[in-house]
């Protein structure tokens, strides 16, 4: 029987909540299949951080690498720890080691779930670059607390890291509908952002099948709210992505139904599965968490480490849930109710 070794990282607030459900359903279609999956489980979060000093340990990177894949909950806690330390310190190290330089979102509605649009069919995919771009953590600050203090953050573009991660999007829209939309800003931008153009256009040349647009990124966020359904697959640099899927994650119903994947797609290191919603301090422990976008990321995991029915079994599951509209009003039921739910479904 294949065995697949899982590393948990629930992180903070409700990051446990919503993990510990995802892994419920995941280990029940397993157990419904032909593998079996081995979770071991670290701490590592704003709790860890205050009680030594990192995020993470100095091996933690090394820890990872022999998992066949991580499902990530959610980190921060502002009130004690600042999001800089928390983010730089765990999720955005593992994204770069492990050259997970793929972030994939999808966008669409649930049976059952009801947007805030008219539009009532949509399926987008959006691909954010993951590596480097505007999160690229190269700047510095120098006469701090004076008058003349300055602050640099610098964004890197490198050929390599545009290039592998628009090449990814033709493949994607090429398996998919065959349209792609290519977001920047060049007529503000006018270095990262005209490369990142003329790049696109070079690929195009080798995917002729492949319908190509270039938008400006307001023109695009505009586009997702009033022509959703004229969308197919979407690529843009890590902030603009960044911002872009909250408005996908909000036109499909809110961010408890907003999954992800941080892909390396040579498969030379783990990937990583993660909700997007964030630690919400503000519900935590109360039980009343969305899990569904952590279940559909883990079915995302599933499809990634070759077990499609088992990932279209729990999409399958996922769908008749919310089509009974368990799930669909937040904080009406308990992430436990959900959960069963999905379960039951499975069954």
């Amino acid at each position: 029987m294949k065995s697949y070794s899982i590393a948990l990282i629930p992180g903070d607030g409700i990051g446990r909540d919503v993990t510990a459900a995802a892994w419920t359903v995941l280990e029940t279609v397993a157990k419904q299949g032909d593998f079996c999956l081995a979770g071991t489980e670290f701490p590592w979060s704003c709790r860890f951080f205050k009680e030594t000093g990192r995020m993470m340990p100095e091996d933690g990177i090394e820890t990872l690498r022999r998992f066949d894949a991580i499902l990530f909950g959610a980190v921060g806690w502002p009130a004690e720890v600042p999001d800089s330390v928390s983010l730089h310190g765990l999720l955005l190290p593992i994204r770069k080691a492990f050259v997970q330089y793929a972030n994939i979102r999808p966008h669409r509605l649930l049976p059952g779930v009801r947007g805030p649009l008219r539009a009532e069919s949509f399926d987008i995919l959006c691909i954010r670059e993951n590596t480097e771009g505007e999160y690229s953590g190269a700047g510095g600050r120098v006469h701090q607390g004076t008058l003349d203090e300055v602050a640099v953050e610098t964004a890197i573009f490198t050929r390599a890291g545009v290039e592998r991660i628009l090449r990814f999007g033709f493949e994607q829209a090429r398996s998919r509908h065959g349209k792609l939309a290519s977001v920047t800003k060049s007529n503000a931008q006018k270095y990262s952002m005209v490369f990142w153009d003329e790049i696109t256009r070079k690929l195009a040349a080798e995917y002729p099948d492949v319908a190509v647009t270039s938008y400006h990124v307001d023109a695009l966020a505009a586009r997702m709210i009033m022509a959703p359904e004229s969308l197919d697959v979407v690529v843009a640099s890590n902030l603009f992505g960044d911002i872009l899927t909250d408005i996908g994650a909000a036109i499909q119903g809110g961010l408890g139904y907003a999954a992800s994947a941080n892909i390396n797609p040579d498969r030379s290191a783990p990937s990583m599965f993660e909700p997007v919603h964030g630690s919400a301090p503000d519900i935590a422990h109360l039980g009343i968490s969305n899990p569904i976008a952590t279940i559909w990321s883990g079915a995302m995991m599933l499809d990634h480490l070759g077990e499609k029915d088992a990932a279209g079994r729990v999409m399958k599951a996922l769908e008749a849930t919310t089509a009974q509209g368990i799930g669909t009003a937040p904080g009406t039921e308990s992430t436990q109710a959900i959960t069963a739910a999905v379960v039951s479904a499975l069954t």
